[in-house]
């Protein structure tokens, strides 16, 4: 029998801030739990580097977030989820969720004549995820991909509302546009923070799929159905990065909506940052190192 509450937090990571756009949507589906977030600044981007070498970061991550005592683990970063997911789901003992098929189902959902399209890292494109993934939902399916690598450290920059990002926005998605979309994944979790302009280049026309707002979405009715909400009672975020970009706290609360806790930043420069004990008193000093 499952337990009626589960106090526990609920572990989500990325590797860097795009992962916060799951966690809004997390505080707006489940106000009442608790949210341990880990952005893995000092190594992104994970979408240029190998299958195995995110896979391990991934292990690396969660064994950390595993010390933090969370109840499952949402994996906010598509590449993570096309390459380390299976592994993840298979070594560790809490539920994990990926973005890959929540985002799938609902973009088949939103189109009735399967014309989709995905943009991505290399490595979430080239891994063809989410073409398998929306194959199993619709055989029939055309799905167009295109890899948009610099988004990433744009949004990282800041730059959300640069003419830089525009430009590169045109051009990137200058195929998807004239290819008749109906809905289309932002298979990034960075990719919302420019969703604003994105909606704007490929018109109303085109549902743009939030991968990462649709996972977290699908974490909630997983907690549910497994009777792992956490009871009524103090509800206390915290965020870890490896290492603090100088926009992460202006970003991160602008797209949250409000102040967030100090950030710990992790120091993985002499002993392994995940065999470490991390202590809570960390949490009341910003940049704190543990």
């Amino acid at each position: 029998m499952p337990a009626t509450h589960d106090p526990r937090p609920i572990g989500v990571f990325d590797s860097g801030l795009g992962g916060l756009t799951a966690v809004r949507e997390l505080y707006r589906a489940l106000p009442g739990e608790s949210v341990i977030y880990f952005g893995d600044t000092a190594r992104l981007p994970y979408g240029s580097k190998s299958r195995e070498t995110v896979t391990h970061f991934s292990l690396e991550i969660a064994a950390f977030l595993l010390r933090q005592n969370v109840k499952c683990l949402l994996v906010a970063c598509n590449t993570a989820s096309s390459y380390a997911l299976e592994t993840l789901t298979l070594r560790l003992d809490i539920p994990v969720v990926g973005v890959i098929e929540p985002a799938a189902r609902v973009a088949v959902a939103a189109s009735p004549h399967g014309r989709i399209g995905v943009i991505g890292t290399y490595g979430t494109v080239g891994s063809e995820a989410y073409p398998v993934a929306i194959g199993r939902e619709a055989p029939g399916a055309a799905v167009i991909s295109r890899a948009c690598p610099l988004f990433v450290p744009l949004i990282e920059e800041g730059w959300i509302d640069h003419p830089v990002t525009r430009q590169v926005a045109e051009e990137y998605l200058l195929e998807l546009r004239a290819a008749a979309l109906e809905s289309m994944i932002l298979g990034c979790t960075h990719y919302p923070l420019i969703a604003p302009l994105i909606a704007e280049l490929m018109g109303p026309a085109v549902t743009l799929v939030d991968s990462g707002a649709e996972a977290a979405r699908a974490l909630a009715t997983m907690l549910r159905e497994r009777g792992q909400l956490a009871p009524a009672g103090e509800v206390r975020h915290r965020f870890y990065l490896s290492d603090e970009p100088r926009n992460f706290t202006r970003i991160a609360e602008g797209f949250l909506g409000g102040v967030l806790p100090p950030p710990v930043i992790v120091d993985e420069t002499d002993v392994s940052w995940f065999e470490r004990t991390h202590h809570d008193s960390a949490l009341g000093t910003r940049g704190t190192r543990t």
